[in-house]
């Protein structure tokens, strides 16, 4: 069963793409703006709607962990967004400055995808905003891309109908001619993979202007080809599917045609399962929560519709994946960033210390983590405390949060998801994810067989090493 939740209906053209994160939803427009919710309640965000680019906004997504929103826009740029803020992180400018139709980024974060109307793809190195190389891989506009769950590939689709497969030195590993007869409009890998002995196996979904939805088998062998297998065709929608998407268990895959329709099939069975029919013109853009048992449905209506599947995930286990991804560890009982700490963290952590004497001061002063961060020996004398060694164990032990604050101030996708800390050895396990080694073999060991970012069990507990992920770890902390 899938109900209609909630319409929003700020924008003011159509929306062109919908995206989620564990726990925000985001949608693009025509109006040059995104807009930002909270799928706690689908209320928006107070910074919302972000703008800053020149023109209509193709595409959006986020960061695996939710600490970036990106966008791309015919403005030639791809806008990088602090999701907890809405401040610009960066503005990538594709080197033609041609008008960008497509982004995506990389499972680990590691790197940034853009596709062009002068069938180009850019992409850049995400950790540091650099431009890694700009390539040629269409005669045709590139208005399709998305990361393999794996990491090692990428597949592109574009306006001529082929959907070709690269790996990340974007050498071609797979072209498939004519996947979608008058055009590719949309692509979407599987969170999931498969590691059978020295072959990895993967499901892509594509769509296109022949009113198809199509799901292939992608596969390869350790030193030989990619091999590209259709295992279904899906045809319930009657005029041109713009958009695709898998769920995050890989048990369904959604599709928005022109016919006004959404289709939810089965994509194991390639059975049809539900036709939603709520939009009033064209359905541009669908998503699916990681967390939660959302479906976003854009439309050139204006309008974003949020469908609840069935009784979908419990609220606890998304509340507990919400929690892991939030900031990064720091010394006492909060897992937020200094800076976020409210007036109470303070006060805990003032006990946690063995300064409890200090708490009615720092309670007088009302001084949060912001304050808390900016406290140095000057500052300290200014808050009345007699004794010049409760001043000098107060400057210590801020110093000392600040300096362990400062080395969490690495990328959040450097950091492993299970401890917060900077991975050494980071591997990619089946649910898409990048954790340190040590950390996901002790949680499997556990007898933990789900993913610990999605709960969904772990199809294999098989580890990839991410040596692009290590490389870029290794880079930064040369950098540092």
């Amino acid at each position: 069963m899938v109900s209609l939740t909630v319409t929003l209906q700020q924008h003011t053209d159509e929306v062109s793409c919908c995206a989620f994160s564990p726990s925000l939803l985001a949608s693009s427009s025509g109006d040059k703006t995104l807009r930002v919710y909270d799928t706690a309640d689908f209320s928006e965000l107070p910074f919302s709607p972000l703008s800053g680019h020149g023109y209509g906004v193709h595409c959006c997504c986020f960061s695996s962990c939710g600490s970036y929103l990106l966008s791309c826009s015919t403005d030639g740029s791809v806008i990088v967004w602090v999701s907890r803020t809405g401040e610009v992180s960066a503005v990538l400018q594709h080197p033609g400055r041609s008008p960008l139709r497509v982004c995506a980024l990389a499972p680990d974060s590691s790197l940034l995808l853009a596709g062009a109307c002068d069938g180009t793809v850019a992409l850049w190195d995400f950790s540091c905003k650099t431009l890694r190389r700009c390539s040629e891989v269409s005669e045709a506009s590139v208005v399709a891309c998305c990361f393999s769950p794996c990491g090692q590939m990428f597949v592109t689709g574009c306006t001529r109908g082929d959907l070709k497969l690269w790996d990340m030195d974007v050498n071609l590993l797979h072209a498939e001619k004519d996947a979608h007869d008058m055009g590719v409009t949309c692509c979407s890998f599987a969170p999931q993979f498969q590691i059978n002995g020295c072959c990895v196996e993967l499901r892509l979904a594509s769509c296109g202007q022949d009113s198809q939805l199509k799901i292939w088998i992608v596969s390869q062998h350790e030193g030989a080809a990619c091999v590209m297998k259709l295992l279904h065709t899906l045809t319930s929608q009657s005029a041109p599917v713009l958009s695709c998407a898998f769920s995050s268990d890989g048990e369904l895959v959604v599709s928005g045609s022109v016919d006004k329709s959404v289709a939810v099939y089965d994509a194991n069975q390639g059975t049809l399962l539900h036709t939603l029919k709520q939009h009033d013109r064209y359905v541009t853009a669908v998503a699916l929560s990681p967390t939660m048992p959302w479906i976003a449905t854009g439309s050139m209506d204006r309008s974003v519709n949020v469908w609840r599947i069935g009784d979908g995930v419990s609220a606890p286990a998304a509340e507990s994946k919400k929690t892991t991804c939030q900031g990064r560890k720091l010394p006492g009982h909060s897992r937020l960033l200094l800076a976020d700490w409210s007036e109470e963290d303070v006060q805990t952590w003032l006990c946690e210390e063995g300064l409890q004497e200090l708490v009615s001061i720092f309670k007088a002063n009302n001084i949060d983590g912001a304050e808390l961060s900016r406290l140095n020996k000057e500052t300290v004398a200014e808050l009345g405390i007699e004794s010049v060694g409760l001043r000098g164990r107060l400057t210590r032990k801020v110093e000392s949060l600040k300096a362990e604050q400062s080395g969490s101030e690495a990328p959040d996708e450097f950091l492993c998801p299970i401890t917060r800390e900077l991975m050494r050895d980071p591997v990619i396990a089946a649910d898409g994810y990048s954790y340190e080694r040590d950390s996901i073999e002790s949680w499997i060991r556990g007898k933990n067989k789900t993913s610990p970012m999605t709960n969904l069990p772990l199809q294999t507990t098989l580890l990839t090493p991410n040596r692009s992920l290590k490389t870029a770890i290794a880079r930064w902390k040369l950098s540092q």
